[in-house]
C-alpha cells in the first residue's frame, strides 16, 4: 500500500507517452501530479474525469515542475510548432476554451492554497482548482496574485482566515514539498502523471487509452 498518497510523472514533446509498470499494492483509484501551468494537466482534467466517470477514485498532488521561475514570473514562449498544435487540438475535443497566456507566473502560493484545500476543505477543492486552472489559461489571471487566489476562494466557500494562517506559517507550503517528494520516491520527474494501480502513466495519452486503462483498473481491483 501507497503511503499517504500516490503520485505520477513527466510530459512528452507531443503529450503521448508510455506508462511504466511499477511495484505496490492494489488500490481502487489514481493520484494525479499536475502543475497550474502545464498546458498538458489543464487538458489532462479530462482524462481525470474519465477515470472518475469509471468509478476510480483520484487524489490530485501538486509538483512544482518549473521551480526556476522567479518571483514575478517570467514571458511565456512562443506558442507554434507541433507541441502546441497538438494540445489546441486535445483542448478543443475535450470541450476546454485555451488561451495563452503571455505571462508564466510564479505558482508557489497557489499550489500550496489548493493543497491546503485538498487537505482540510475538500469539498471545495474541485471546483477550487478548476478554477485557478481557468485563471491561467482561460481569463488570463496571474496566479501569482494574492488577491486572484483568494477571489477564486471566496467563490468556493473556503475558510480564507485559516487558509491564509497556513499560508504565512508555511504548512500550506510544506505540504507541496512532502507531496513532491512522494511523487519523486515513485518516479515523478514533471507533469502531467497518473500512478494507476500499479502503473505510471507518463504524459497527456490519447482519451481513449485512458478509458482502456480505467477499465483494466476496475477489471484489476475486482479479482
Amino acid at each position: 500500500m501507497m503511503r499517504d498518497l500516490p503520485c505520477a510523472p513527466s510530459v512528452a514533446s507531443d503529450g503521448r507517452e508510455h506508462e511504466q509498470a511499477r511495484p505496490g499494492g492494489t488500490w481502487n483509484g489514481a493520484a494525479l501530479v499536475r502543475l497550474f501551468l502545464c498546458p498538458f494537466c489543464y487538458v489532462g482534467q479530462q482524462r481525470t474525469a474519465i477515470l472518475l466517470r469509471h468509478g476510480l477514485q483520484v487524489v490530485e498532488l501538486p509538483f512544482q515542475a518549473h521551480p526556476d521561475i522567479p518571483p514575478g514570473g517570467i514571458p511565456a514562449p512562443p506558442r507554434d510548432g507541433p507541441r502546441y498544435a497538438f494540445l489546441e487540438h486535445e483542448a478543443r475535443e475535450a470541450g476546454l476554451p485555451l488561451r495563452w497566456p503571455p505571462h508564466l507566473p510564479d505558482t508557489r502560493r497557489a499550489l500550496a492554497a489548493a493543497e491546503w484545500v485538498r487537505r482540510y476543505q475538500a469539498g471545495a477543492f474541485p471546483q477550487f482548482h478548476h478554477d485557478l486552472f481557468a485563471a491561467h489559461f482561460v481569463l488570463g489571471e496571474d496566479l501569482e496574485d494574492p488577491e486572484v487566489i483568494d477571489r477564486h476562494a471566496i467563490a468556493s466557500g473556503i475558510d480564507l482566515a485559516s487558509l491564509h494562517a497556513s499560508l504565512d506559517d508555511g504548512s500550506a507550503g510544506s505540504s507541496v514539498r512532502a507531496a513532491e517528494m512522494l511523487g519523486r520516491e515513485h518516479g515523478v520527474e514533471g507533469t502531467p502523471a497518473w500512478l494507476l494501480g500499479q502503473r505510471l502513466i507518463i504524459g497527456l495519452q490519447p482519451a481513449e487509452e485512458f478509458e482502456r486503462l480505467a477499465g483494466n483498473a476496475i477489471r484489476e481491483a475486482r479479482t
